[in-house]
């Protein structure tokens, strides 16, 4: 059996076809006992293939390509543990060949000063080497030489054998493999046989060009294409023992015999054990990072801290009893699994976030451990809520659970520096691979092939975000993308090996949120380099990093965290006071009636069409309804329908269905409705008769279709005490739940910033919505939360010069517009005029703020010195831009910051006689500068011309009765076209029209009937719709949209027809 010891994986990025997987299978089916993986470069896609070749029952042999000086050489790591382990050598190798982002590159100066990790490596001096290139050139003097000079410095030197059956005597022809093989024999130097592979199939070689091409930045051409054929494939145990004998014999031997059994001997130093990768371990920080000196100690922290947090968290007796009941609980399932130090790391960052002021709040089903409460990590209360420990972690379940920790987004770098500060060679960011998807494949293809820009942009941009794969469904079913010119055979070649592109990784980038936290041993398993911002990564994902058993925390930076932060300060800024957010009650009224009005623009989690639909519906009144909400409110409870058996019964329409009077305490909450993972743990666990963590391990596989039927099995066999009747109901709930559901932890972690962000909105709605346009929160565009905030009665405020900062500021009831949303305006000068405010006029502005004319002359435009030189009939914002001109052209305006102006008189403001801005112009250059109209809405330009037609406003939808046909019209602010499971497509659009939203739902049969609506949407920012009105409730309406118009073409052509009558 034959040993591939060369193989570049699709992790050689943008030169190798294939992914580990199916590399490892293919090799799986020709019976191979072991397969290496050296790619290019990089160790990235190692742990898929060790994961892939256990699973495989393959032997994995792990190395890597590299560049030395001008060649190319491969590095293959030996067996061994400790300080001789091969992989750990690799490891720490490539880490110290990357202190930048340069591609890792050995020298001899290098290699000498590394030989302590080069001595647990072998060489391979293949045909991209420096020795074959001198083979080439007939020089074995000088080979012999290059062989001799790195011999020391790694366990053994090879030369590499390749031949790709290419023609001529160079690199990669038979009679080269020979002339290397011969030139190993003549010095008595080992040699094997590899096939340099690249791609599975020899059909790949089309995707090598390309890759070739995308790597290179250069259109194809044989000068830039490696492959002189399609032989680089991995080929059977037949043709590569046919292939060494040629070999062979081109260098004067009989057979191959000798060259395979090299090989063979080469490749059994090589394998390595799924246990050298950290696969069957876990590594957590040590003793001492987290202050004490070793286990014993570590436990008694733990318990200590959670000793203390109860007597804070709990008052009564009785919830005091229950509380340290569950504890005891989860410390002795923490102390089975020796998790100590995970919790206490993970605690030990919440608290560097907060002593550094920086908001903190964990996501995910860690919001169910008490643990995890008590620590400070999470806010909310698992045993108030029902949350359960078992479905974060269990002692059934090996595999570390996962805490997420939400942060603010404007401050999330500051807590990666803390960590790294403390932890530092302990800890890493987290690579993400980032891969060929619709846009990208087009892009690389087309350039490839040599089409022109405007073509490849004319493509790329009109698909949306989706898999390479589906270019061709998406051109067919889109109808605004049918009108592409893509008949040509040019631009069908590219789509189809576009697709063929399709989830190849293209580069590693770092994860948004996730490092690892481990002990002084994580550099020894797991290569690193430093990422764009600096901190040092793992060249892993976060997948990878978890099946090694590193502590993987997700530090999410969201700006609603951002945005509460803000609005906190800005109330105690104008008010004087302290507002502590984490102390306000969840059970306010006034809180729960701004959420029942619908008016959730803004508010975490609740602020889409469909979910402002929903809380009209169900009208939340408490913390544990909000829960609800967002539990319902997701992909599978929506194609179920569970929302309406819910709300059914919520409402008394029909009685809830509790099934069994042992289940009500389960299901009475949910009004007999199973929406909760949690639910489905206490329903196996009370019938069954089980602890909650072997629910919960049958939960798990009610997931899995293919053991559906021996859990089904199982369920009858352990609820035979119950009627079959029920057992059955059950069952049928069960086995619908496992397509959907919801973490109810999860709901409730989210539950808090949303209850937070509508107490904000209900009770300093200034500072919430100042907070909402400095941070950007949500899926809508400012210019929806300015009318949002006027709706509510706060002013909005122009920009002004000397009175608005860089970011947005409560000012009396109203909100000042920020300098950071002037179009052009960097944060040097935005920070500068800020700085050397207050200016006496423009002329001052000019001298004194370091502003960029463009800028200044924006600033004008827009009103921002109207309040200084009290804009009126006789000086206009047109005299101002006059003056600006003179002053620029001026001696004093050489003159910079507060200098004497030396008898240089600035230029006099004197009115021009021409006309100010009208309405039209000034919400013109509110649009191009601020990209938003603040004087007035675009839509009161078209009200005659809406009333004419009868379009409705968005705030008297709830006037219509449901099946109504009307008009709405407005300003596009959303629009969503989610992968819905039928296949069908359906789009959701949003628009605003000065006095709210109206939200509409285009399906596909609306689409096919007029193929212009979908063109429209996309293309349209002012849109007129009509649709048939749905109410669901007091406050839940909606549109199904029946057709979509340009509203601009629309009044062009009703004003036309209005002239030609009048005529």
């Amino acid at each position: 059996m034959f040993n591939h010891l060369s193989v570049a994986s699709a992790f050689s990025f943008k030169y190798g076809t294939t992914q580990p997987h199916d590399l490892v299978a293919r090799a799986a089916q020709f019976g191979a006992p072991a397969l290496a993986i050296t790619d290019r470069d990089s160790l990235a896609g190692v742990i898929r293939f060790v994961q892939a070749a256990k699973d495989f029952g393959i032997a994995p042999i792990v190395g890597v390509n590299l560049a030395l000086d001008n060649s190319r050489v491969t590095l293959l790591a030996q067996s061994g543990t400790g300080t001789d382990s091969g992989w750990r050598s690799l490891c720490r190798l490539m880490s110290a060949l990357r202190p930048d982002r340069n591609p890792p590159t050995l020298h001899l100066e290098n290699i000498k000063t590394l030989s302590e990790y080069t001595s647990n490596l072998i060489l391979l001096h293949g045909p991209d080497s420096q020795i074959a290139n001198l083979i080439t050139k007939h020089r074995p003097d000088q080979a012999l030489h290059e062989f001799n000079k790195y011999r020391p410095y790694f366990a053994d030197s090879v030369i590499e054998c390749v031949s790709h059956l290419a023609p001529g005597d160079g690199p990669r022809s038979t009679g080269h493999a020979g002339r290397m093989l011969g030139f190993a024999r003549d010095h008595d130097l080992p040699a094997v046989i590899t096939n340099g592979v690249r791609m599975l199939e020899a059909t790949d070689g089309p995707i090598a060009d390309i890759l070739d091409a995308a790597r290179k930045l250069v259109p194809l051409h044989t000068r830039h294409v490696e492959r002189a054929n399609s032989e680089a494939y991995l080929k059977n145990n037949e043709e590569m023992h046919k292939l060494a004998d040629e070999i062979s014999r081109a260098a004067g031997e009989r057979n191959g015999r000798a060259l395979l059994r090299t090989t063979q001997r080469i490749a059994e130093r090589c394998i390595l054990s799924p246990q050298e990768f950290g696969l069957c371990g876990i590594e957590l920080p040590e003793a001492e990072v987290v202050g004490v000196s070793n286990y014993k100690e570590m436990r008694a922290l733990l318990r200590n801290r959670c000793e203390s947090g109860l007597n804070w968290r709990y008052s009564s007796s009785d919830d005091l009893a229950k509380a340290r009941a569950r504890l005891d609980d989860e410390l002795a399932t923490v102390a089975t699994l020796g998790y100590e130090s995970y919790f206490l790391t993970v605690a030990d960052v919440a608290d560097m976030a907060r002593d550094a002021g920086i908001r903190v709040a964990a996501r995910g089903s860690g919001a169910g451990s008490l643990i995890c409460h008590l620590l400070g990590i999470s806010g909310v209360d698992p045993i108030r809520y029902g949350l359960l420990m078992e479905r974060f972690c269990s002692p059934l379940r090996r595999a570390l659970p996962d805490i997420d920790i939400d942060v603010e987004s404007a401050r999330r770098l500051e807590i990666y520096d803390l960590v790294f500060k403390k932890y530092q060679h302990r800890t890493a960011t987290v690579a993400m691979i980032d891969t060929y998807r619709a846009r990208h494949a087009i892009r690389d293809t087309g350039a490839a092939l040599g089409m022109s820009q405007s073509e490849i942009d004319l493509i790329a941009k009109s698909l949306p975000h989706i898999r390479a794969r589906n270019i061709s469904k998406a051109l067919e079913s889109l109808p605004e993308l049918r009108n592409l010119n893509i008949n040509t055979p040019l631009a069908a070649m590219a789509i189809k090996l576009a697709e063929r592109l399709d989830g190849l990784p293209r580069n590693l980038a770092m994860h948004p949120c996730a490092v690892v936290l481990s002990n002084s041993t994580l550099p020894d398993r797991t290569p690193m380099l430093i990422n764009a911002s600096g901190y040092s990564m793992v060249e892993f994902d976060k997948d990878d990093v978890e099946a090694i058993g590193l502590l993987k925390l997700d530090i999410l930076g969201v700006r609603m965290q951002s945005a509460i932060a803000y609005a906190v300060k800005e109330v105690q800024r104008t008010e004087g006071r302290a507002l502590d957010i984490e102390s306000v009650p969840l059970d306010d009224p006034d809180t729960y009636k701004l959420i029942q009005s619908t008016r959730t623009i803004g508010l975490f989690q609740i602020e889409s069409p469909g979910q402002r639909e929903l809380v009209g519906k169900l009208q939340p009144d408490c913390f544990e309804d909000l829960i609800i909400d967002i539990s319902l409110f997701r992909p599978g409870p929506v194609k179920s329908d569970m929302i309406t058996p819910f709300l059914n019964a919520r409402h008394g329409f029909k009685p809830a269905q509790l099934i069994h009077p042992d289940l009500h305490g389960v299901l009475a909450q949910t009004q007999g409705v199973v929406v909760f993972h949690e639910q489905v743990i206490q329903i196996i666990s009370i019938m069954a008769g089980i602890s909650y963590a072997e629910a919960d391990e049958k939960r798990r596989a009610l997931g899995d279709f293919s053991k559906q039927q021996e859990i089904c099995d199982w369920f009858y066999e352990n609820c035979a005490r119950y009627p079959k009747s029920v057992v059955d109901e059950i069952w049928q709930v069960l086995r619908a739940f496992a397509s959907f559901g919801f973490c109810k932890a999860h709901a409730a972690a989210f539950a808090l910033p949303t209850y937070q962000s509508a107490w904000l909105k209900t009770h300093h709605p200034a500072a919430f919505i100042a907070g909402l346009l400095t941070h950007d929160p949500g899926m809508y565009p400012k210019r929806l939360i300015l009318d949002e905030a006027r709706q509510m009665e706060i002013a909005v405020l122009p920009v002004d010069v000397n009175k608005s900062d860089v970011v947005y500021k409560v000012e009396g009831n109203g909100i000042r517009l920020a300098l950071s949303d002037i179009a052009g305006i960097s944060d040097t000068e935005a920070d500068n005029i800020v700085r050397a405010q207050p200016y006496l006029d423009l002329t001052d502005f000019v001298r004194r703020a370091g502003a960029s004319l463009p800028v200044t002359e924006k600033l004008v435009m827009v009103g921002a010195f109207d309040a200084i030189h009290e804009i009126n009939t006789k000086i206009t914002r047109r005299d101002l831009l006059l003056h600006l001109a003179d002053i620029n052209r001026s001696p004093a305006a050489a003159l910079p910051g507060a200098q004497l102006t030396f008898g240089f008189k600035a230029p006099d403001l004197k009115p021009s006689g021409l006309p100010d801005l009208n309405k039209a112009e000034r919400v013109q250059h509110e649009i191009e500068t601020l990209g938003m109209e603040v004087t007035s809405h675009m839509l009161s330009f078209y009200g005659k011309f809406l009333n004419a037609i009868g379009a409705v406003k968005s705030s008297d939808l709830l006037k219509q009765r449901s099946g109504s046909t009307v008009l709405v019209a407005g300003v596009k602010v959303a629009l969503q076209q989610p992968p819905v499971r039928s296949g069908k497509r359906v789009i959701f659009l949003s628009i605003d029209d000065g006095f709210g939203c109206s939200d509409a739902t285009f399906f596909e049969d609306t689409l096919k009937e007029n193929l212009e609506f979908a063109q429209t949407l996309f293309s349209a920012q002012l849109l007129l719709v009509r649709g048939v009105v749905r109410r669901t409730g007091p406050k839940g309406i909606s549109i199904r949209a029946t057709g979509a118009w340009d509203l601009s073409a629309a009044y062009e052509s009703f004003s036309q027809k209005k002239s030609n009558l009048i005529s």
